[in-house]
């Protein structure tokens, strides 16, 4: 079975994780924590970056920071994991989910635009696949209504928006390391902050709501609880694996890639089909072969697809199901505007095995039955 996913592994992660071990340090904040994080400010610019034990983790930390309460309505796609709502439902903000985009299935700016009240607190977006959202638009509408911007980017590290990363264009941002992400820890994630007023606040979030990172550097005699926050740092164990991938990334960019392009190439006839359609790269952004999808004609062609590839031995797998129309999404959240693409797209979306090492033949296997399927 060729499957969707194989967490990378480049070799050496073993060998920083047994330093690890031999530090008199394990429980996060490290020397390999602080190695990652200099790592992310170094090549996102940002004013700075918290390591994580998940891309939720940063998430909370993020709904934290810009205050989101009961009073407030926090504007996000339908198209996206739960963390994305969670975060902010947890502190009791209403949710406004609005549609995506038809093309790069990013949230769409102009239907951001009809949702903003004088309740609105925050836009998130999330760049699916790894493609950078129209983010000058957002910034513009953020700006003129005074508004937080978090960029989800659990998919979207190396990822860029007319040069600049994606990560460091927004307030907040938060990263995934987990094991279906191009470079991973198993769990992991990481917050940015590219508002540096909110740089002290973050640091007590992250530890429980003390002012332990201040005690840490001396600048106070002992710590205590100043806020709110929660036990939001990772193992150094984590950051170690971690840390080896990062020192190879532009090699495990350039396998993924590759992989993405052979895909897209032999694909191009079934491409050409009516209503089959693969993923959408604008030309100002440049994305990290996170995904390989197709759209279906609909949800039927989706399933007997899936069906046809698992009887040949390769595991596809469909995507998000709508937050709008979940149970708790209808609890913390509406719908604003018009559902056009959302639900449409994720019932014909299938995303195709993309991972670190995959080997040529296997691509072209999964291609060669895509291809049967469809009889071009």
């Amino acid at each position: 079975m060729i499957p969707f996913n194989r967490p990378c592994v480049v070799g050496g992660e073993e060998e920083f994780m047994q330093e690890a071990i031999s530090q008199a340090k394990l429980s996060g904040n490290g020397p390999f924590g602080q190695k990652c994080t200099d790592w992310l400010e170094d090549q996102l610019g940002c004013e700075r970056a918290f390591m994580t034990p998940s891309c939720t983790a940063a998430l909370e930390m993020a709904a934290l920071l810009t205050e989101a309460g009961p009073e407030d309505e926090v504007i996000m796609p339908s198209y996206t994991f739960v963390s994305t709502a969670n975060a902010f439902a947890l502190r009791g903000a209403a949710i406004r989910f609005v549609d995506i985009d038809e093309k790069t299935l990013n949230i769409d700016p102009a239907q951001i635009k009809q949702a903003i009240t004088d309740r609105t607190k925050a836009i998130v977006v999330v760049h699916y696949a790894g493609v950078a959202c129209e983010m000058d638009e957002i910034m513009r509408l953020a700006e003129e209504h005074d508004l937080w911007v978090v960029e989800d980017a659990a998919q979207a590290l190396t990822s860029t928006y007319k040069g600049k990363p994606l990560g460091a264009i927004g307030h907040l941002a938060a990263f995934s390391f987990h094991e279906t992400k191009n470079y991973t820890c198993g769990e992991g994630g990481a917050l940015i902050i590219n508002h540096a007023p909110l740089i002290e606040r973050a640091e007590m979030i992250q530890e429980k709501g003390t002012n332990r990172a201040q005690f840490s550097r001396g600048m106070v005699d002992k710590y205590s609880w100043r806020d709110l926050g929660s036990s939001y740092v990772i193992s150094e164990l984590n950051t170690a694996y971690l840390y080896q991938q990062l020192n190879h990334i532009d090699q495990i960019n350039e396998d993924r890639k590759k992989t993405w392009a052979l895909y897209a190439r032999e694909l191009q006839h079934v491409l050409a089909l009516d209503a089959v359609e693969g993923p959408h790269i604008p030309d100002e952004a440049e994305h990290n072969a996170h995904m390989f999808y197709l759209k279906c004609r609909n949800h039927k062609e989706r399933a007997e697809l899936i069906d046809h590839l698992k009887k040949n031995a390769i595991m596809s797998v469909p995507h998000y199901v709508p937050l709008h129309s979940s149970h708790a999404g209808e609890m913390y959240g509406v719908f604003s505007g018009k559902d056009r693409y959302t639900t449409r797209d994720s019932e014909r979306l299938v995303r195709l095995p993309l991972y670190y090492g995959m080997l040529e033949e296997d691509v072209r296997h999964v291609v060669k039955q895509i291809q049967l399927f469809y009889q071009v």
